[in-house]
């Protein structure tokens, strides 16, 4: 699903490099943290393996595709179909109801408004919130909110799920809950990672890479 070979990013004049030479692999199915301090390079990482962001030098396949080799056409594309996105702030549209912020997840690929919609309330019930169809987001709590943000995420049934701090807007149970939630999901058959700086949160997964200073420091899986 992932494989990174030698990934840098370097930002500035003198360069500083985000990504000092990251190579991992993730396999289709797996639940990942990945995990470091501010500055570690997560966010950088994050933009590369979902398409946001292309690397300096290095090789970075996302879905057997060589990020490097497409165009921005090509680069939209992959995240329509086949990458979802969860972050901390939610991004939902104020004054909008659920089931239309989910549906909004479809809107670039080229789904009619009606698929879009029932579309929508299929990923809703599949996280819980069939009862909040018609809800906006100030009438919802943190946890439904970033529920809301989670179906949008895979209305589409993407086989990647990058979520990005997804609990560190969230109370302890609210934050156990959406973990439980993506752990269903990745039962489910879609491959999730998770960015966080939240040691406890990445201890509750399968598996563990540490960030430091834009390099692996150590991966749970044994890799190298």
């Amino acid at each position: 699903m992932i494989s990174l070979s030698d990934v840098q990013r370097a930002y500035g004049a003198p360069p500083v490099l985000a990504c000092a030479g990251i190579s991992l692999t993730i396999t289709p199915g797996e639940f990942v943290a990945i995990v470091g301090p501010s500055g570690s390079g997560k966010s950088s990482l994050l933009n590369i393996i979902g398409t946001l962001d292309r690397p300096t030098a290095g090789v970075a396949r996302v879905d057997g595709l060589d990020v490097s080799g497409l165009d921005d056409r090509a680069l939209s594309a992959l995240r329509a179909h086949r990458i979802g996105f969860v972050f901390q702030q939610f991004h939902l549209a104020d004054g909008v109801s659920a089931v239309d912020n989910v549906a909004d997840g479809l809107l670039y690929t080229g789904v009619p408004r009606a698929r879009r919609r029932l579309a929508a309330k299929g990923a809703l019930d599949r996280v819980g919130l069939a009862h909040r169809l018609d809800h906006r987001p100030n009438q919802l709590s943190g946890g439904e909110r970033q529920r809301v943000a989670i179906a949008r995420a895979v209305v589409g049934d993407p086989p990647l799920l990058l979520a990005d701090e997804p609990t560190g807007n969230l109370d302890t149970a609210s934050g156990t809950a959406i973990v439980e939630l993506l752990d269903d999901l990745n039962r489910q058959g879609t491959t999730v990672v998770v960015i966080t700086h939240d040691t406890g949160l990445a201890e509750r997964l399968p598996r563990r890479i540490a960030l430091r200073d834009g390099r692996v420091v150590s991966d749970s899986s044994g890799e190298s």
